[in-house]
């Protein structure tokens, strides 16, 4: 749901775009609980396939804890990967509206022992525009629209979502793919830090998009226009790119009609 938006802009758009939802997450607490974050990687490969088999060109994006997978997937797939679009992406659970004794959960390193844990949904939810919050929270009740219920944070959940970032941190100096970060300046669930230190790591061209009237989900909160808008241009100069290294490797003969009409 919080991808719709910049996914129906893309489409308008002429491209083709796949929000796969993540093995785990459509089966309310118990199901999240019980999902590793292999699960949830192994839905990106199995999306990115699906879009290789049409498009020769592939991005890959993601929200939250969905940029860190399509980080994973372009460090390790770096030369199936075109490009990188990641809002709003989290290394830690750190934003502002996150309680101080959340911390102390760093250590818990057993899944066991996890279990017992659980951290509810915070308001405001991601998202400063009231009205956007109220449509969206009431999408969730009546399940409508896509939504999925709020389940919280298993221990389990964010055991896992540790473990994912430690192996994306590890691999994503192998990134090469031109990459755009839009990250929110007071982010209530993930502190701007995190996407600067990814910036500083990646080994790729990047650029960076800070906003300073929006919280955690860039792409439904008040700049959601400022990021669709900064998305297509970001995916026009990469379709450019690619049709540029296209001709140069195989340049058209000198009387083709191309030729002719260019």
């Amino acid at each position: 749901m919080e991808l719709r938006y910049v996914a129906q802009r893309l489409e308008g758009e002429g491209y083709t775009v796949h929000c796969p939802l993540l093995d785990g997450h459509s089966g309310g607490t118990n199901t999240l609980r019980e999902s590793r974050w292999q699960d949830w990687y192994a839905s990106v490969e199995r999306a990115h396939d699906c879009l290789r088999s049409e498009c020769e060109t592939v991005i890959a994006g993601g929200s939250s804890a969905g940029a860190i997978l399509a980080l994973l997937l372009a460090a390790r797939r770096p030369d199936q990967v075109s490009g990188l679009l990641l809002y709003a992406p989290t290394l830690w659970h750190d934003g502002w509206a996150i309680p101080r004794y959340f911390s102390l959960f760093r250590l818990v390193t057993k899944r066991w022992f996890a279990r017992y844990f659980h951290f509810p949904d915070l308001a405001p939810y991601g998202i400063k525009d009231e009205r956007v919050r109220q449509l969206i929270l009431a999408a969730i009740h009546d399940g409508t629209d896509g939504a999925q219920p709020m389940v919280g944070f298993p221990g389990t959940t964010v055991l896992e979502f540790r473990s994912l970032t430690r192996e994306a941190w590890r691999l994503m100096s192998k990134v090469r793919a031109p990459t755009l970060i839009v990250h929110p300046r007071y982010d209530d669930f993930s502190n701007l830090r995190g996407a600067l230190l990814i910036q500083e790591r990646l080994g790729a061209q990047v650029e960076t998009l800070v906003l300073d009237d929006s919280y955690h989900l860039v792409a439904i909160d008040r700049q959601r226009d400022l990021v669709v808008d900064r998305t297509l241009s970001f995916v026009r100069a990469l379709q450019s790119t690619s049709q540029t290294a296209t001709l140069e490797e195989y340049p058209l003969p000198p009387y083709s009609s191309r030729s002719h009409l260019g």
